[in-house]
């Protein structure tokens, strides 16, 4: 099968590092990633505890199909309880870092307790070691990436680290890989920096076995054929990466503008993935391991800077989000978040929110010490407070807790645009409602990438939805959600879901591991996956009341363009939301759905 069977345990306080055997039914049960790195952490860690003390653990976990020649078959998920959300965190990256922490011979890593000074994992098929960190601590992650490097003297070793963001604890801080690739969200990063664990770096070669070899070869073949001739990934994503979705979101009001006042920029075409190539920012298209599809844009700005985005969310957050149409700012800003580690998301709904507390007087000039004012539409304003973000500096200090904290500390958390104190990407759902229903439900938070309604309502995929309508939108999101813990737990790209289904998943994983599932079994795998998180989240004490959007979301209509007038309709989705979902109407899995899962 391909797992290679084995996981490595790291105790940071002790420096004990132990091999242990991977359970072939664990593995079934949950295939791989997400789903076997959440059911791990749920079995060992209390969810009560303090996401930032030592009792704390950090799991990254490989697919069932990472360093495989499945599409897109590179990605990792790194499991943790989040210091922003206090939710389950799970967070997901591609590049190549995936692809060689397999290759070592381990699928999953698990790290505990608190290192005594700063200290790295070198990691290979034949030896794991904790070394020091010390002249690392400090260094942003493209340095930290450089030096080790150089130290490992392994050309083919893949680097994964914390910034400065990660190291003065930031709830927003991610854990960067490849340099530019992101475990963005639900603030892993400061998870990180509190064991006081700089960086890893893995070097394996060794190959992932595969239970039917010419099989899989024919299937993935197949899939690869499918996913270049699809409209997205063979044509749209290669062709202007994720920030197609600019223009597309604009022109039917759905595109957050000015923290969520608007829905609609009239400034689109300065910032849009068209403008990047148009501008000649463009240099060429990235590829992650393994992926046909390239979405990744490595680019050149006028001044000689070179380096990888900005994707269509950090774009936004930091354009149309904060009204600033310089696409040189932003493209440094999201340069900035790479190199600093901040979640470029939350790093620019976070300043969004700032510019309107400081629009509507709550935010006193005095307060930012001489920086440039935080007014919509500042482009120098967006540069400086990341730095001071990400250096933990004046106000950047409540910056760096989020929007959520950082709007509660003036009284007024309803400029924040969360759900479960995690910031909301780009889409605006009063103009999107299954999309907004997947946001309000989700485990860990104002997330767009684990029920991307977007896809069938927006975009088409498998079929169109009218985005305002109701109907079937709670089952639309159910599937969703299941389907994609499938695809966080095989080790592959969302982004695939925009050609594939159920079916191809099943086949690949079949061939792969020899488990035999069925499409049946797959879906119920996810759905067993989903409502482990939910019971996670319930213990650590979230409820219903958590499963709601914020209320300009809710009661304050959009003001003008395609979808003015609308609210969204969360109270009318969610009850029957909990119905399908076989949970009471305080959103509990019952005890009937729970032994239907194998959870009870």
């Amino acid at each position: 099968m391909s797992y290679h069977g084995k996981i490595l345990r790291i105790n940071l306080e002790t420096k004990e590092i132990k091999t242990e055997e991977l359970s072939k039914d664990l593995a079934r049960m949950y295939i791989g990633g997400r789903g076997m790195g959440t059911k791990i952490f749920y079995d060992e860690v209390d969810a009560k505890v303090d996401a930032l003390s030592p009792e704390n653990k950090l799991i990254f976990a490989t697919g069932a199909l990472t360093a495989t020649t499945a599409p897109t078959g590179g990605r990792y998920m790194v499991v943790t309880k989040s210091p922003l959300t206090s939710s389950i965190a799970s967070s997901n990256s591609g590049g190549f870092f995936g692809h060689k922490l397999k290759s070592t011979g381990y699928d999953v890593l698990i790290f505990e307790k608190k290192a005594k000074k700063a200290c790295y994992l070198y990691l290979d098929e034949e030896k794991a070691e904790l070394r020091d960190a010390t002249h690392l601590w400090g260094k942003d992650g493209h340095e930290t990436t450089d030096i080790l490097m150089e130290e490992v003297g392994e050309k083919t070793a893949k680097v994964a680290c914390i910034g400065p963001a990660g190291e003065n604890l930031s709830l927003i801080s991610g854990i960067m890989n490849d340099k530019n690739r992101a475990a963005g969200r639900s603030g892993v990063g400061a998870v990180m920096g509190s064991k006081m664990l700089k960086a890893i770096v893995v070097s394996g070669r060794k190959k992932t076995l595969i239970d039917d070899k010419e099989a899989f070869k024919t299937a993935v073949k197949q899939r690869v054929k499918i996913l270049k001739e699809n409209g997205i990934t063979g044509q749209g994503l290669p062709a202007l990466g994720t920030k197609v979705l600019d223009n597309i979101l604009n022109s039917i009001g759905a595109y957050p503008t000015r923290n969520f006042q608007k829905s609609q920029f009239e400034f689109v075409d300065e910032v849009s993935g068209e403008a990047l190539v148009e501008k000649g920012y463009l240099v060429k298209n990235v590829a992650c391991y393994a992926c046909p599809i390239a979405c990744g844009r490595l680019i050149e700005l006028p001044q000689g800077k070179k380096g990888e985005g900005p994707e269509y969310e950090a774009g936004w957050s930091f354009g149309a989000l904060c009204e600033v149409h310089d696409l040189n700012t932003i493209t440094q800003a999201n340069f900035l978040c790479n190199e600093l580690g901040l979640d470029s998301i939350s790093a620019g709904v976070t300043i969004a929110t700032a510019m309107e507390l400081y629009d509507r007087g709550y935010i006193k000039k005095e307060e930012l010490e001489k920086g440039p004012e935080l007014k919509f539409g500042n482009a120098e304003a967006i540069l400086y407070y990341i730095k001071k973000m990400g250096q933990n500096q004046g106000i950047g200090k409540k910056l760096a807790l989020g929007s959520y904290r950082l709007a509660e500390s003036y009284g007024h958390p309803e400029y924040s645009m969360t759900v479960k104190k995690m910031e909301i990407p780009a889409y605006d759902p009063r103009g999107i409602q299954g999309h907004g229903l997947g946001y309000a439900t989700n485990n860990r938070g104002g997330c767009h990438v684990r029920c991307y309604m977007i896809s069938p309502e927006v975009l088409g995929a498998p079929e169109k939805l009218d985005p305002q309508e109701l109907k079937d939108k709670p089952e639309w999101v159910k599937t969703l959600q299941d389907l994609t813990a499938v695809i966080d737990s095989s080790g592959l790209c969302l982004f695939t879901s925009f050609a594939l289904g159920a079916p191809d998943y099943t086949e690949l994983l079949n061939k792969a591991t020899g488990f035999n599932y069925s499409v049946e079994e797959i879906m119920l795998t996810g759905e067993r996956i989903w409502n482990l998180e939910r019971q996670f989240n319930l213990k650590a004490g979230l409820t219903a009341a958590d499963d709601t959007l914020p209320k300009r979301l809710l009661e304050d209509p959009i003001p003008a363009g395609p979808n003015k007038g609308h609210v969204h309709r969360l109270g009318e989705l969610l009850p029957h939301y909990y119905e399908i979902r076989g949970w009471s109407k305080d959103g509990i899995p019952t005890n009937e759905k729970l032994k239907e899962l194998s959870l009870l």
